[in-house]
């Protein structure tokens, strides 16, 4: 059999937060994110404890495409890892890894992994639009909006 290859990337970052891993992760759930995200809104399909754990299934939407399926598939509390995958039907499947590790007195780090990969020319497009720059951009953003949380209990607000 031939290999078979789409458009496919993948993105990592490390994040640097002012808050010890035990107060971010819980941050890094479709619910709680509402409470840091400005604009954040998913539909949680199902979920038995009503917020992020192994199997949970929630629904994100995103102008011009079908809604995005999320599902978590691993999370552990006490590694602070959590791993989704997510599918844009008629565009690209995704990945998302993400681990929070201490660094030094009550600062984490948070690395966060995105990988894509293209299933229609829609999502050879967005592989491609997916830059480094892009996004950088977006995970600093994400640890300021942390920050700013954990700091004030308020949501970092953004132009719209």
């Amino acid at each position: 059999m031939e290999p078979v290859t789409a458009a496919r990337v993948t993105r990592s970052y490390t994040q640097h937060l002012d808050f010890p891993p035990e107060r971010v992760f819980p941050l890094l759930c479709p619910v709680r994110e509402r409470e840091w995200v400005d604009g954040w809104e998913c539909r949680v399909v199902y979920s038995k404890s009503g917020v992020a754990e192994e199997g949970c299934v929630f629904t994100t939407s995103r102008p011009g495409e079908a809604d995005t399926v999320w599902t978590i598939t691993h999370r552990d509390e006490r590694a602070f890892h959590v791993e989704f995958v997510m599918v844009t039907p008629d565009s690209r499947v995704g990945e998302l890894r993400i681990d929070v590790r201490p660094d030094g007195n009550a600062r984490s780090l948070c690395d966060v992994a995105y990988t894509f990969t293209a299933l229609t020319p829609h999502g050879e497009r967005y592989v491609e639009e997916f830059t480094d720059e892009a996004y950088r951009d977006r995970m600093r953003h994400w640890e300021a909006a942390v920050n700013h949380y954990l700091s004030t209990g308020t949501v970092l607000r953004t132009e719209h």
